[in-house]
């Protein structure tokens, strides 16, 4: 819901923290206590969305936000692998955008990793900005974790959603990046300075993407008195920390189902010479589709001038879009 708030400027007083629909009493509390981390968090939630809805534009749930409270529709409240991805993109967004304002001084409470520092064992030395990332994910683990914790974590759902959250920042700390730059006479590399710094969060979407065609299905089970998520099918290799999990089956999302926060997929486009889930066969659930000629203005015939621009002309072209009836 953060995400969707461009009616409210920045989150700078107190009480504005009471009027943000979605969070708990102890997210509020945490916000009024954190104001100037609050546009961060935003940000992160903003981000999350977006690189959710890129992940699954070719999908039949494509990840489409509704004006009401859940923003995705009771497509969360249950516990399908959709609501795994978008606990674990949610948390990884948090972290993630929390981490730049660190590194970029927007925030007092933190700055650059200061720990990352001294030679390394490859030979060179540790220097620059290092990415926060132990900032940013720790506040992500208050912030965004702190509604399970409140319901009390013992239960299917809450384990489900703490485990996929810690996932979500996995996929930034397991693939945190080396930069370097280079000194020396002329640009030679005499030696260099390095630093940590985050992955593309396009490249953190790709790592969920890829957890989320091969979630783990799980139940509760109990070790000792400690209640834990199991494979339900024993068959299957325990998942790590890294793997979502999820408790429900998905719907097949083919039909309007307003009342699940489900839009169907009539009137989306599809590819009608796919055989994958964005073809028609697949995308449109065997209702067929219709198809109509665009023309499309394109640029063309592009040239260099001296000095400096680009000159193209407009080229027509009729093309065929395929809509699922």
């Amino acid at each position: 819901y953060l995400a969707k708030l461009s009616s409210v400027g920045s989150i700078s007083e107190e009480e504005t923290c009471e009027k943000l629909k979605g969070l708990i009493q102890r997210q509020v509390q945490m916000c009024k206590r954190n104001l100037e981390v609050m546009d961060s968090v935003r940000r992160g939630a903003q981000l999350a969305i977006e690189e959710c809805q890129y992940q699954f534009r070719n999908r039949r749930w494509n990840c489409s936000t509704l004006d009401t409270l859940p923003v995705f529709g009771k497509v969360v409240t249950q516990g399908t692998r959709e609501a795994a991805f978008v606990y674990a993109i949610s948390s990884a967004g948090v972290a993630f955008a929390v981490t730049r304002a660190c590194s970029s001084g927007e925030l007092d409470k933190c700055g650059c990793d200061r720990t990352v520092q001294g030679g390394s064992p490859q030979g060179f030395q540790w220097s620059g900005c290092s990415d926060n990332i132990a900032y940013g994910v720790a506040f992500s683990q208050s912030f965004v974790d702190v509604r399970e914790r409140s319901k009390g974590a013992s239960s299917n759902r809450a384990l489900m959603n703490l485990h996929n959250n810690e996932a979500g920042r996995k996929a930034i700390l397991n693939n945190m990046r080396v930069e370097c730059k280079c000194h020396g006479v002329s640009g030679s590399c005499e030696f260099k300075t390095c630093w940590k710094a985050m992955p593309h969060f396009r490249k953190v979407g790709n790592i969920l993407k890829e957890k989320f065609d091969g979630a783990t299905e799980v139940e509760q089970s109990e070790i000792g008195s400690t209640k834990v998520l199991v494979p339900k099918n024993s068959q299957f290799k325990p998942h790590t920390d890294e793997d979502l999990v999820y408790l429900d089956s998905s719907p097949d999302f083919c039909d309007h189902d307003l009342k699940n926060g489900v839009l169907g997929t009539s009137g989306r486009q599809c590819n009608k010479t796919s055989k994958a889930i964005d073809g028609c066969e697949l995308m449109c659930c065997g209702r067929g589709f219709h198809t109509d000629e665009v023309e499309v203005v394109e640029r063309c015939s592009c040239k260099f001038h001296w000095c400096c621009s680009v000159k193209c002309k407009p080229c027509h072209r009729v093309v065929e879009i395929h809509t699922c009836r």
